[in-house]
């Protein structure tokens, strides 16, 4: 038993020496590390009081109580040190001229995805087109089928699109995250009667992800629907649209291409001079199995649509590209304020 108590009190005395480095620590956060480390020590020499025999806890509890009280001590007094350390540097430091005007803050900016979109929406708006919106999630239906998707279409397979219920393919209770604002097309027509003109900006999902694709990306679609509509009022349109977006000296040339819901289909290109040509939108002439599912006369009404990624735009206008030089659309959502206040 005298082993045990003596072991105790070297224990003691070794944390009572250790208490020197309060007085060394060179700030209030050293400090308060250094005091833990040292409680944490001082609580695993009580642990064995249970050990000393009743006759000499007196005895050990005294010395215990003589450690504890002198951590203490040397905790609270290094404690004010720093404290008055602190206060004497901050009255021998540089003066500080309370009447200098204060710091203004940095004033915050649109977002150059955000500018662009509202530059797009102005134009077409002063074209005649109205602005319509529609949900992030929609169904099977509204994004794929009334479209005129085949069923086995690549766009609509799990590993191209996400889906949040996914029972069976084409199930109009199947919902997913909207692939394109052509959603916004479908939900438009089917709730009223042309004559429209309407252009839908907003988020679109896309299982893509590389230096040109990323997952969330911005669209904006837009279509009319009218009597006699035909392909020269969609030349028209875009074409003005166009030279408004990047100046009058633009060339514009469109070129046959496919897609499900429109016939003929095309892709559209810019060329500012000197420079190769970019491809910029798809459009076309809605196809009549769009109108029929709507509800539509394709022998009685024609139309076009027409979509575009906001963030491709914005990239192309803003010539948005890494330090290699390369574009990447990456650099738009990262959220890096040196880059963004760059525009």
């Amino acid at each position: 038993m005298a082993d045990i108590v003596e072991d105790l009190k070297a224990e003691l005395e070794a944390v009572a020496a250790r208490g020197a480095e309060l007085d060394e620590a060179p700030s209030e956060q050293k400090l308060r590390e250094a005091n833990a480390a040292l409680q944490r020590q001082l609580s695993a020499a009580l642990k064995k009081m249970r050990d000393v025999p009743k006759e000499r806890r007196a005895e050990v509890g005294k010395a215990v109580n003589a450690v504890k009280v002198g951590l203490e001590e040397r905790f609270e007094g290094r404690l004010e040190a720093l404290a008055r350390e602190a206060r004497e540097a901050e009255l021998s430091g540089p003066m500080l001229d309370v009447s200098l005007p204060g710091r203004a803050p940095t004033p915050g900016r649109l977002h150059p995805v955000t500018r662009v979109k509202h530059e797009l929406l102005d134009i077409f708006q002063s074209l005649g087109f109205e602005v319509a919106d529609g949900p992030e999630v929609d169904t099977h239906a509204n994004c794929f089928d009334k479209l005129g998707f085949p069923p086995d279409h690549p766009a609509t397979d799990m590993q191209d699109t996400f889906f949040l219920t996914h029972t069976d393919e084409g199930d109009p209770v199947t919902t997913l995250l909207r692939t394109h604002t052509s959603t916004v097309q479908i939900r438009e027509m089917s709730r009223r009667p042309p004559p429209l003109a309407v252009v839908s900006p907003g988020a679109v999902f896309r299982r893509d992800d590389d230096a040109t694709h990323s997952p969330m990306f911005h669209q904006l679609e837009g279509f009319l629907v009218d009597e006699h509509v035909s392909f020269a009022h969609l030349k028209g349109v875009l074409t003005l649209f166009l030279e408004r977006v990047f100046g009058p000296d633009i060339e514009v040339r469109f070129r046959p291409s496919y897609f499900p819901f429109v016939e003929p289909g095309a892709e559209v290109d810019v060329r500012r001079p000197g420079q190769d040509w970019m491809e910029i939108l798809g459009c076309g002439m809605i196809h009549p199995v769009v109108f029929e599912h709507v509800g539509y006369d394709p022998e009685k009404v024609s139309g076009f649509a027409f979509g575009m990624g906001i963030d491709r735009m914005a990239m192309v206008k803003y010539g948005v590209v890494d330090r290699e030089g390369k574009p990447s659309i990456k650099l738009l959502f990262e959220n890096d304020v040196r880059f963004l206040s760059s525009f």
